[in-house]
């Protein structure tokens, strides 16, 4: 049984497709039409709801924005799902929906509700957020018609401190409503939702067809894309071994289930060089669902992380309920979706080891967007070198130039005790990335860019990490 909060009232359901969304919810079942469906594939935020949860003292309510289309309704077990009809209180609009309606934000109002919730979960953090903090909040919605500025208005207008709303004045009594919700059981009959190791491990091997699925934001373009059916699911949400998040002597764990908006200051304090990243990881809704633990398995040569993790020489933490094995992530990937997870396996964390006090680390991603877009090519490396700007070791990964997210060791063999400075030293990686990766076309780029690409980020790479690039990068124009 699925049990939770819709607007103020409880739910709990013991019937239902284990691959029934959230928005289909919503629109089908509850004729909540206030959430749109535009793209069905967490791009465009038509779709957007808010979940709140007790935080971990379970004194205060967390509020989160969702792309209801790849969210699957197991998602809100426990919680309070919100929708757009019932911000306002009465006949009084709520702060954000009253600074649209002031700042005429809406135009043809299909992205209005999405643009409202994502504007009404930044309202509920207590702060007051600047531009920049608004275009994070809210780069998950697109609007076609009216245009961003006078949207960004309201959100200025109206997020401007404590939040002061029906929510905040009954926080205690939604906070009592969720304690006596009950937990989740076995869940439902083709939707599974263990608890705890040793239940994964026995659901796994009583239902060894089932998929399992932490955010869904990628299983669940399978049912809204490819209209595929999905007939039996293991929600991985609710493991607690999956949910660590870790600083220890050597390195961050970070378990598999643990979504990116919860692990990214940690991840950030440790490896701030990967911000851009990270801050172009999908949009605020995919990355308050999404997990790293997904993104590695399901294997995609176009993964934001994966390559990132490649040059940080992670190790994905693997388990089976009996065994635990830890693989190299340069192991990790056998081919096009394929990884060497066996079939009673599961990831548990991802391990990455802290970076040498030497280190130079710099991510780079090349999309057709800025924001909420997948890479085109994605490159990182992670530069050693010793106290005569020789270099110590090279690590690379790439994304979007093979069928494996891929690093390159030769590009480090080939440089390894050269001096970094030197134009040489560039030319020599150059010829080996030009000669490593025969990418292919397809609707993000073509391969001829794509290799062209990698030898332009490698130059920009070189570029920033030399203590003297300007005159380098004048002497690197004249040698061309």
């Amino acid at each position: 049984m699925i049990s939770f909060l819709l607007n103020d009232k409880a739910v709990h359901i013991d019937a239902t497709q284990a691959d029934t969304t959230l928005l289909n919810y919503l629109r089908d079942e509850r004729n909540l039409c206030g959430t749109k469906e535009g793209c069905a594939s967490g791009d465009c935020g038509a779709c957007t709801v808010v979940v709140a949860k007790t935080n971990e003292q379970g004194s205060a309510l967390e509020y989160q924005a969702l792309n209801s289309c790849v969210t699957f309704l197991s998602a809100v077990q426990g919680k309070q799902l919100l929708t757009v009809e019932h911000l306002a209180d009465g006949e009084t609009l709520h702060p954000v929906q009253a600074a649209m309606v002031d700042a005429h934000g809406s135009q043809c109002g299909f992205c209005t509700p999405g643009f409202v919730m994502s504007m009404f979960a930044l309202y509920q953090q207590d702060s007051a957020p600047n531009r920049e903090q608004v275009n994070v909040a809210l780069g998950g919605n697109l609007c076609r018609c009216t245009g961003y500025r006078p949207i960004i208005d309201a959100a200025l207008a109206s997020c401007t401190g404590t939040p002061q709303d029906k929510f905040s004045q009954h926080q205690a009594a939604t906070i009592a409503k969720l304690n006596a919700l009950p937990n989740s059981d076995a869940g439902l009959d083709t939707l599974f939702m263990p608890t705890n190791r040793n239940e994964l491990a026995a659901t796994i091997k009583a239902t060894p067809t089932a998929r399992l699925f932490a955010g869904s934001t990628d299983i669940a373009l399978e049912v809204t894309q490819q209209l595929k059916s999905l007939p039996s699911l293991v929600s991985l949400t609710q493991v607690k071994e999956l949910q660590v998040v870790e600083e220890t002597s050597s390195g961050l764990k970070i378990g598999a289930a643990v979504p990116f908006s919860k692990m990214e200051a940690l991840l950030l304090k440790h490896f701030p060089s990967l911000h851009e990243l990270l801050n172009r990881f999908a949009s605020t809704p995919i990355r308050n669902q999404a997990t790293l633990g997904g993104n590695v398995a399901n294997a995609s040569p176009i993964g934001d992380m994966p390559p990132a993790l490649l040059a940080l020489n992670a190790v994905i933490k693997v388990d089976n309920g009996t065994t635990r094995r830890d693989i190299a992530i340069s192991d990790f990937f056998t081919g096009y979706r394929q990884t060497r997870l066996q079939n009673d396996e599961w990831i548990e964390a991802i391990f990455i080891p802290y970076l040498k006090p030497n280190a130079q680390v710099r991510a780079y991603k090349i999309s057709k967007r800025q924001e909420d877009d997948i890479s085109a090519v994605c490159a990182v490396f992670n530069l050693a070198l010793d106290e005569n700007s020789k270099v110590l070791q090279l690590k690379s990964g790439f994304g979007g130039v093979a069928a494996t997210p891929a690093s390159v060791d030769a590009l480090s063999d080939a440089i390894k005790g050269k001096d970094w400075s030197k134009i040489s030293t560039f030319e020599l990686g150059k010829k080996v990335l030009s000669e490593s990766f025969t990418p292919l076309d397809d609707v993000r780029a073509s391969a001829e860019y794509r290799q062209a690409l990698l030898v332009n980020l490698f130059k920009r790479f070189w570029l920033q990490t030399n203590q003297q690039s300007q005159k380098i990068e004048t002497r690197v124009h004249a040698y061309e």
